[in-house]
């Protein structure tokens, strides 16, 4: 908790350096954009600063014990994190099916549908490359590849994700990666959440490790006496995870798939937007964790004052309303003149979820730039990209989406270029490759051009 709150009091700070036109309790803070600066944009849109080094620091000593002491790190910091003993750092495929019995029809059935449209939507995007002949008798191609070991994050901390499980598990089995690592927190009882274990039996996984957190990810990019060494490592979580990744991917040759680090959406809506659906949609982002963040964009002062009225309503009768709220304070509203604008500071933003609540959505979607996964139209809440409709919810947070694409077939893959150059091709494209050769002063390579003639 004290991170969480150090982290909610800087990120504010930054909010109070511009004057907001409102700030009312459990209220979105608003900002008019026509009165915004240069700066004082990047600085609302700054998020997840670690500007102390408090989280690196804390994570590199986690990395360093793992890497040290491997098993026995892991072991303890079960016990100082999850606050559990555990005997074992694995669980096999036989107390997974038990666990798995345990799921009711109705919830199966639930994950099924979800396992079904991930597996179609990512399904096609396993394209086969057709060859190109660059000089007559030069043909060039690619072909795909499976990563061969891959790990899977699974967070399970204030909330357990098997919809994770599925976005994660999913394409790296259609991908054909021949071994698949997968951790996530133990649950209080020593073992993992009946429907992580269900999901394992659909993507015919048998085994789960049960570590979290930072030392999860340095056990994978490291390897311990139980943890095999993987390739690549894919998976959100919190600042800490997130920052574990970026760090063993400069220590090790190991690759992320993305800094996936705490949850946000950024939502353009204007007067035709419903503001019960608007503050429904901001509330389904902050109750993820307290470092979460929901940020509405409006052309209608009306509306705002609306959205922040259900959101009242509507936080009162959540489950996690503590920690939405607290989501909800590290949040804010920007008042725009026209949703060209609104689109201008979404793309600067670069949110991980993009939802465009109006009725005018399809002139929006070629001036989208910068954004991870987006939810068009007043009926596609992010709910629905979160578990079941299809497309991937593993997406670059903190406007890394500027730079990064969300986990895809692409992700768990490699293309490697092909080339073959017949009699003809060396003819053709020999003198060329001569020539530029020697320019560069690299005799060699012009030889082994000549040779061949």
């Amino acid at each position: 908790m004290g991170f969480e709150t150090s982290y909610l009091a800087q990120n504010t700070l930054f909010s109070y350096l511009i004057s907001p036109i409102s700030n009312q309790k459990r209220m979105l803070r608003t900002y008019n954009y026509n009165t915004l600066s240069k700066d004082e944009i990047s600085k609302l849109i700054s998020r997840n600063v670690d500007s102390s080094n408090e989280i690196s620091s804390a994570v590199e000593a986690i990395i360093e014990k793992v890497k040290t002491e491997g098993d026995k790190a892991l072991l303890a910091y079960s016990a100082q994190f999850d606050r559990v003993t555990l005997s074992r750092l694995v669980i096999e495929f036989d107390e997974i099916e038990q666990l798995a019995n345990e799921v009711d029809e109705v919830e199966q059935k639930a994950l099924e549908k979800a396992f079904y449209n991930i597996h179609k939507f990512h399904l096609s995007q396993l394209k086969t490359e057709e060859k190109v002949e660059t000089t007559t008798g030069v043909n060039c191609w690619r072909e795909l590849r499976p990563i061969e070991k891959v790990g899977l994050y699974v967070p399970g901390g204030s909330a357990v994700l098997p919809s994770t499980f599925l976005m994660l598990g999913i394409p790296a089995k259609i991908a054909g990666c021949k071994e698949i690592i997968v951790c996530s927190p133990p649950q209080k009882n020593g073992s993992v959440n009946i429907y992580l274990a269900y999901c394992a039996l659909l993507l015919g996984i048998k085994r789960i490790y049960l570590i979290g957190g930072a030392q999860a990810i340095a056990a994978m990019a490291y390897g311990t006496e139980t943890i095999t060494k993987v390739d690549k490592i894919f998976g959100p979580g919190n600042q800490y995870v997130t920052k574990a990744k970026t760090i063993v991917q400069n220590k090790t040759n190991t690759a992320i798939d993305m800094p996936a680090g705490p949850s946000e959406v950024l939502v353009i809506a204007d007067e035709t937007a419903n503001p019960a659906y608007v503050a429904a949609d901001l509330l389904a982002q902050a109750e993820h964790g307290a470092d979460s963040q929901a940020v509405l964009v409006s052309t209608s002062a009306d509306l705002i004052e609306k959205v922040n009225l259900e959101i009242e309503n509507q936080l009162r009768e959540l489950p996690r309303k503590e920690i939405a709220a607290l989501a909800i304070a590290n949040s804010y509203a920007v008042l725009t003149s026209d949703l060209q604008s609104a689109m201008n500071f979404s793309n600067q933003y670069a949110p991980e979820h993009l939802i465009i609540e109006t009725d005018n959505y399809e002139q929006l979607i070629p001036e989208i730039i910068n954004a991870g996964s987006v939810f068009l139209g007043h009926l596609t809440p992010e709910s629905a990209g979160d578990y079941a409709s299809g497309t991937n919810h593993t997406l670059p947070t903190s406007g890394y989406a500027r730079s990064y694409s969300g986990v895809s077939i692409d992700s768990f893959v490699k293309k490697i270029t092909f080339q073959h150059i017949s009699k003809a091709g060396i003819k053709n494209l020999g003198p060329t490759v001569e020539i530029l050769a020697e320019l560069e002063g690299l005799q060699a390579h012009a030889n082994a051009v000549r040779v061949r003639g």
